[in-house]
């Protein structure tokens, strides 16, 4: 945890082997989107979640198909498991006994007391935590007549349930406040986080594609674990899971929180800039972001940009005419041709990662490398045509 943060003080549960809330670190979760009862589909999903740095993974059980192919999908992963309930208590208890490391239900659309206890029960036996998830689109008739659908709303919704799991003698819980805009989403868990000491899963719903979700969840998640606030976390995209997991992590890295895989420096490149630094910087981080590296790697347009001003990268490239340079916090190491950047800064980070023991797949880096540099190869080409040709236009002038 970064020093200059103070962390709520919550209770700390399990879900699986994954400790979340307490001093535990924060977590980053996702959520398939195979249908749960294909097996060989969503065990390899998750297996790719596990690969991109997932902690745990939420499965949809809309039958009891689904609750009952947790048990097979359990044998082919090593990630916890909760299983996403709605409506039906008796998937609940069939996905516990499944194996399903834990739930996430709205009590307030499981049914009556009845019902509620009977699931409460078969998890305590289980030893399995139910996250309570409150979503703005979905809370109570009388609470939404009262203060309409708004963060207090959100928060009594969530405290009511609290309580009412509680006096059944459950307290493995953990709860989500989310709506689909920012200033909801922050404001209830702001209430929640000085009203209870419950673990919380922090996420914006319903955020949007890439570019609006990402924004939309850097902006909530980041917001309140920068004061502190949240336990677990999920960004919620539409688009492959796995890229959920990846800005989940770099939420979590900008604010110095938790760090998985190198952090990246690169310009945003200007007309000084000489080599097809937009594709050079797409192909060092597509080949190092998996990877474990606790280093900084820069990739920069000229010498204006680096090695000066990411002189506190381990390891960079800047970019010149048809050349550049590789250097190290700093120094300039050597002056190496421009379709040779990409595969001599993977070499280099690869010393690294030996002169640091870090877990890693140097092969994968070698064979990404050598298909980096030939796109690299191609990208330069076009750059220096399209360059020659504007250069000769110029020359050439028009007369009229």
């Amino acid at each position: 945890m970064n020093p200059f943060l103070t962390r709520r003080a919550s209770r700390a549960i399990h879900v699986g082997s994954i400790a979340v809330g307490g001093d535990a670190p924060v977590s980053v979760q996702s959520m398939t989107c195979t249908p749960t009862a294909d097996v060989g589909a969503t065990a390899a999903q998750i297996n790719a979640l596990a690969e991109a740095g997932c902690d745990i993974v939420r499965v949809a059980v809309p039958d009891i198909e689904a609750a009952k192919a947790i048990a097979a999908i359990k044998k082919q992963v090593t990630l916890p498991l909760i299983a996403d309930i709605h409506f039906d208590y008796r998937l609940a208890i069939a996905a516990v006994k499944a194996g399903a490391d834990g739930l996430r239900i709205n009590p307030g659309n499981i049914g009556g007391d009845k019902k509620v206890r009977q699931v409460a029960a078969c998890a305590n036996d289980h030893a399995v935590p139910i996250r309570i998830g409150v979503n703005a689109g979905s809370l109570e008739k009388d609470l939404v007549r009262c203060h309409g659908a708004t963060a207090e709303a959100m928060v009594e919704s969530a405290l009511r349930q609290i309580q009412r799991l509680e006096s059944l003698g459950f307290d493995r819980i953990k709860v989500s406040l989310k709506a689909s805009d920012v200033g909801r989403t922050v404001a209830a868990y702001r209430l929640l986080a000085e009203r209870s000491d419950v673990p919380l899963h922090l996420g914006v719903t319903e955020a949007g594609g890439l570019f609006g979700g990402i924004v939309k969840s850097a902006l909530g998640i980041g917001m309140l674990l920068a004061e502190g606030i949240g336990d677990t976390i999920r960004v919620s995209l539409t688009r492959d899971p796995v890229e959920e997991v990846r800005v989940g992590h770099e939420i979590l890295k900008a604010l110095g929180i938790r760090r998985r895989g190198p952090e990246f420096i690169s310009c945003p490149t200007c007309g000084r800039c000489q080599i097809a630094v937009q594709q050079i910087a797409a192909q060092v981080e597509e080949a190092l972001w998996k990877r474990p590296l606790p280093i900084t790697v820069a990739v920069m347009g000229c010498a204006v940009n680096g090695p000066g001003e990411a002189k506190e990268a381990d390891v960079g490239i800047a970019g010149g005419q048809g050349k550049g340079i590789l250097f190290k916090k700093g120094r300039v190491v050597k002056t190496v041709e421009e379709k040779d950047l990409v595969r001599e800064l993977l070499a280099a980070v690869e010393e690294l990662a030996a002169e640091k023991q870090a877990p890693g797949t140097p092969e994968r880096i070698r064979k990404i490398a050598t298909r980096s540099t030939r796109g690299t190869r191609k990208n330069v080409a076009s750059t220096h045509r399209q360059r020659r040709g504007k250069e000769i236009r110029s020359n050439n002038g028009s007369s009229g």
